[in-house]
């Protein structure tokens, strides 16, 4: 792949797009920009697994359009959106450009296994979060072989978030980073008490997830690493292993009075087992909140380690889960094995 990326090949493309590590864009196999080292190349097979890992599009070989197939309406619209600051277009945006929003939609999922919405609601946090570990090696040379400068990953998460470029003084600290899980990766955050954040990257609410921490925790965000995450790694790893059943890595939630014995609750159904939205309601004292009680288990920011997948209909089927229903099957199946 290497050697197609350096020869330019036609021949590889749907094949293979190649991350780089050192400016965190993704590049298709004929790109014409400046070759890359070796050492600074990751494989993806599409560009929805390059976007998930936190990459963005090249602007020079634009690899999320499908070589010769783009029309050219969809050319002009990724165009226009390349050179946005915010990456937001509403459905009524779209059909002021004569572009029906389920006719995108259909191109979208049919060319990269995504919709138009999610495809920019992985840019904007790729801009934001994904390119944690590639923001600290941006050189010249990466500017002038055509490739985006990167924003520094403060003042683009705070425009992500709505928070001000100067924090207050009283504001406390919740650093984040990336780690890669058997399902996909995520977003963890920590304050000094302990694990306050764990989301898969591209669950859709993520974004309003990060601004109710802010206002939670009175807190600004910072990447960095925290003595915290080193713990979740290896208690992760032997989860999906099965070898842990009960995570011991400190956590700091908050939420509301409701929310705080929902969660509670949520921790009590044993490892392997499930247990229906009635009986949730039923063991905090009142189940007449059923619809509560889901709601609580939806705004839940602790993946797997508060086992809201845990929870499932009266009938035994899989119901609602933020992650996605097919990720609470693996996580059922892991408990269960």
């Amino acid at each position: 792949m290497y050697k197609a990326l350096c020869n330019k090949d036609v021949a590889y493309e749907g094949v293979f797009v190649a991350g780089i590590v050192t400016t965190g864009i993704f590049c298709r196999s004929s790109c014409t920009a400046k070759k890359p080292k070796e050492q600074n190349c990751q494989y993806y097979i599409d560009s929805h697994q390059a976007l998930s890992y936190g990459f963005r599009p090249c602007r020079i070989c634009k690899p999320q359009q499908p070589l010769g197939e783009t029309p050219q309406w969809i050319e002009s619209l990724l165009k226009d959106i390349a050179t946005s600051e915010n990456f937001r277009i509403k459905d009524w945006q779209l059909k002021e450009r004569g572009i029906e929003p389920a006719t995108l939609r259909r191109w979208f999922n049919k060319h990269h296994n995504m919709t138009f919405q999610a495809y920019l609601r992985s840019l904007r946090l790729n801009q934001a979060i994904g390119l944690i570990k590639h923001e600290s090696k941006i050189t010249q040379t990466a500017m002038d072989s055509g490739y985006d400068s990167l924003s520094g990953f403060s003042d683009a998460f705070k425009k992500l978030v709505g928070l001000s470029p100067i924090a207050s003084k009283s504001k406390s600290i919740i650093t984040i980073n990336r780690i890669v899980s058997p399902l996909g990766p995520m977003i963890v955050g920590a304050t000094d008490k302990g694990i306050c954040l764990l989301e898969f990257f591209d669950r859709p609410m993520l974004e309003t997830q990060l601004k109710r921490l802010t206002k939670w925790h009175n807190a600004q965000f910072i990447t960095g690493e925290s003595h915290f995450f080193n713990q979740l790694n290896q208690e992760i790893t032997k989860y999906f292993k099965g070898e842990l059943a009960d995570f011991k890595v400190p956590l700091d939630v908050l939420g509301t009075e409701f929310q705080d014995q929902v969660w509670s609750a949520l921790k009590t159904i044993p490892y392997g087992e499930t247990r229906s939205y009635q009986q949730q309601a039923i063991s905090i004292g009142n189940p007449k909140a059923v619809r509560a009680v889901a709601s609580a288990n939806g705004d839940n920011r602790i993946a797997f380690i508060i086992p809201c997948h845990r929870v499932i209909g009266k009938n035994g089927k899989l119901t609602g889960y933020g992650g996605g229903l097919w990720r609470k099957q693996r996580l059922l199946e892991v408990e269960m094995r």
